[in-house]
């Protein structure tokens, strides 16, 4: 039986000052008015173009993110894998409006694969496809409108950089995650991705696609992936997610007048997301697994439907997976149980990065319980590091 609440073992590698450093941010993300004034201070210090590294760098920098580059990243790869979790470097530079960032983008992809390659503490390598073409433009294509020449040219490129890092991933025998996207670009990112499944997906997964089970349809597009693997003959790589634009999402739908593709309620998005795994785990024979969440229900479920199911806690084709920074006491006592988990380890300039580092504190702050979680695990183990001293 796995305890999440075994603190010991959650921040075994977390030093008497990383736990204070840690639990004076969570402190500060526990105040959504804090929250709040931080995030408007550093949008109008970076629109005037204001120096905020120094203030980020030490503190929220710290705690979600890995450090500017790959090199950087590595450090923290090295010190995850002492305690057997491995990482994902997660190029954290948002939007690709520009063929010059665009192509930028790419690059980094590139060289994050071949990264990925040299090192056996690193289990997969992630792109995110709207860093690969102008949102607008792939908006229009997943709805089916007309492109226009140049359009179809700009396309044209955002087809053959998904598909050469596909290649190049499978060239080299890496797995490699594709991030799931707004609802109005999942459309055509969903068909590229099953493209290179059935290419590079023959013998095991190296594609894997991303389904946010939030949406009420991800159940019916997992049973077509079952049987499109089944037709052509391949491996479905599967990373589960429940969801990053539920805001989003539903003012889009209401603005638009379509049906909101949100599940009505959390508790129906928690049952699709625990259904997806129960599917995959009954169907391993097709699929392999990411399980990327928080939920703590969630990967008692996996653990036990791979007990049920007699499959092997070191099974490669079974990932958990946790943001960097967040949910230790899972990580490391799902690992220490030994099962494959991964922490996604994102990296980016403070500049570039500003938007997940915001994304982090809001979700802190909204998710019923998060940092109270967060915080009571850490001083838990502030206690007992204390009790042990005494004793």
């Amino acid at each position: 039986m796995i305890d999440f609440k075994n603190t010991q073992i959650a921040f075994e590698s977390k030093t008497n000052v990383d736990l204070q450093r840690a639990k004076i941010l969570f402190e500060c993300m526990q105040r959504s008015w804090l929250v709040k004034i931080g995030k408007f201070a550093a949008e109008f210090a970076s629109a005037i173009h204001f120096p905020i590294a120094w203030a980020l760098k030490p503190t929220i920098y710290r705690q979600f993110v890995g450090g500017e580059n790959l090199e950087e990243c590595a450090l923290v790869a090295e010190k995850l894998a002492k305690s057997g979790v491995y990482s994902i470097f997660d190029n954290s530079v948002e939007g690709g409006g520009t063929e010059k960032a665009i192509q930028a983008n790419f690059d980094e992809a590139i060289r994050s694969i071949k990264f990925t390659q040299e090192r056996e503490n690193v289990a997969y390598a992630v792109f995110k496809p709207t860093a690969l073409a102008p949102a607008d433009l792939l908006e229009k294509a997943s709805s089916g409108e007309e492109l226009t020449e140049n359009e179809k040219a700009v396309y044209q490129r955002f087809q053959e950089r998904f598909e050469n890092l596909c290649k190049y991933a499978h060239e080299l025998n890496i797995r490699i995650l594709v991030d799931a996207e707004s609802y109005c670009y999942q459309n055509e990112i969903d068909r590229m991705t099953e493209k290179m499944m059935r290419r590079y997906n023959k013998k095991h997964a190296i594609v894997f696609t991303t389904l946010q089970m939030y949406r009420h349809d991800r159940m019916k597009y997992l049973e077509f992936l079952l049987d499109d693997a089944v037709k052509n003959d391949y491996i479905v790589g599967m990373k589960f997610v429940r969801g990053a634009y539920m805001e989003k999402e539903r003012a889009r739908a209401k603005k638009l007048g379509y049906l909101d593709p949100i599940c009505p309620t959390k508790e129906a998005t928690d049952e699709n997301y625990d259904n997806g795994l129960r599917f995959t785990i009954e169907h391993i024979d097709r699929f392999e697994v990411f399980n990327g969440t928080h939920n703590e229900k969630s990967n008692f479920l996996l653990a036990d439907l791979l007990q049920q199911h007699n499959i092997e806690q070191s099974d490669k084709r079974i990932f958990f997976a946790q943001l960097y920074g967040m949910s230790d006491n899972l990580s490391y006592n799902l690992s220490k149980a030994g099962y494959n988990v991964a922490k996604y380890v994102p990296y980016a300039p403070v500049k570039d990065v500003l938007p997940y580092l915001i994304r982090r504190a809001e979700e802190n702050t909204s998710i019923a319980g998060q940092t109270s979680r967060e915080l009571d695990l850490i001083r838990t183990e502030v206690k007992r590091r204390k009790l042990e001293i005494r004793s």
